[in-house]
């Protein structure tokens, strides 16, 4: 009887796996869906949870549907050699293994941002960058794991997320084609949304190469492809949508000249604004492929068209 049931859920997701659609929390993402629209926070916040907070507030007025957050291990993500390298920081002058545990948030500020984004109502996850950061997250019920460019080839750490049977989007910048079939390979294609990305801050226009999201959309037909952006402006983003991506994730912040490597690559709150409203427009745009004549045309017909029927101008 186990393996009977065994047998059931794994043709179920089989099954759902053919679907180029996940759930997300309460939201589908795919196609047929609305673009699931990521506001990456990062590390932004600069350690405040203040700051965190606000950008928060200001991704919830723009209209987006999930913050994203990075978590690490520091002693587990920076090489050693590099651990007392000193550096200049807002803080003043410290080591670089100080510095990165002075910008990662622990238990009681991811406490008050769980409750911070369920009251706002908007999704919330992270990208965890070792398992150390992985069995951490466990302790909050997030809808969903974010594999960073950087993290791709790490297998232990591919099968500990896959391992928490959550949905997991994985970008694929600074990757071969073959480190991404490999990557999939370990995850499997259940429950997996990939984003095309170049992980360059802020990265060129020569170097989006956007056509990658139909590449990886003929490559993995079942699974939701999407972008993941560190352009300075909006416009590829815009085009990443008309391409036919599911999701689309941009790096946010209070003000592009705060202090941090990211901050240019980030777009501002307002910027997000202008960002979702315009991807709302053409998702409404694009339709669905499917020629008819409007009734809004039918007075235009009527007034210019001077042989009504298409028959009739193929008879004549």
């Amino acid at each position: 009887m186990e393996n009977t049931t065994k047998k059931a859920e794994v043709s179920k997701k089989a099954e759902v796996s053919k679907k180029a659609e996940v759930k997300i929390g309460n939201k589908f993402v795919g196609e047929g869906h609305p673009v699931y629209i990521i506001a990456e926070i990062g590390i932004n916040h600069n350690g405040s949870l203040d700051t965190a907070k606000k950008m928060i507030d200001g991704a919830v007025f723009a209209g987006a549907d999930a913050i994203k957050f990075q978590k690490r291990t520091p002693e587990l993500c920076v090489p050693r050699d590099q651990w007392h390298i000193e550096r200049d920081t807002p803080w003043g002058r410290m080591t670089y293994i100080d510095y990165r545990h002075k910008i990662e948030f622990g238990e009681k500020e991811y406490s008050e941002i769980d409750r911070h984004c369920r009251e706002k109502g908007i999704h919330w996850f992270v990208s965890c960058w070792d398992e150390g950061a992985v069995e951490f997250m466990e302790k909050f019920d997030t809808p969903a794991y974010k594999i960073a460019s950087a993290t791709i080839t790490d297998t232990e750490l591919l099968r500990r997320l896959r391992q928490t049977e959550k949905p997991l989007i994985m970008s694929t910048g600074m990757s071969t084609m073959d480190e991404i079939e490999n990557a999939v390979d370990v995850l499997g294609k259940y429950d997996l949304l990939i984003a095309h990305a170049t992980s360059t801050y802020p990265c060129s226009s020569e170097e989006l190469n956007l056509r990658m999201i139909s590449t990886l959309k003929n490559m993995y037909p079942e699974v939701p492809i999407g972008y993941s952006g560190h352009e300075v402006g909006l416009s590829p983003t815009w085009a990443a949508v008309a391409l036919g991506s599911s999701f689309v994730e941009r790096h946010i912040t209070l003000d592009r000249s705060m202090w941090g490597t990211d901050q240019a690559a980030s777009v501002e709150i307002m910027g997000l604004y202008r960002l979702i409203s315009n991807i709302r427009d053409i998702e409404k745009s694009l339709g669905d492929g499917i020629k008819r004549v409007y009734e809004s045309e039918l007075g235009s017909l009527k007034k210019l068209r001077k042989v009504k029927n298409l028959e009739i101008a193929k008879s004549a």
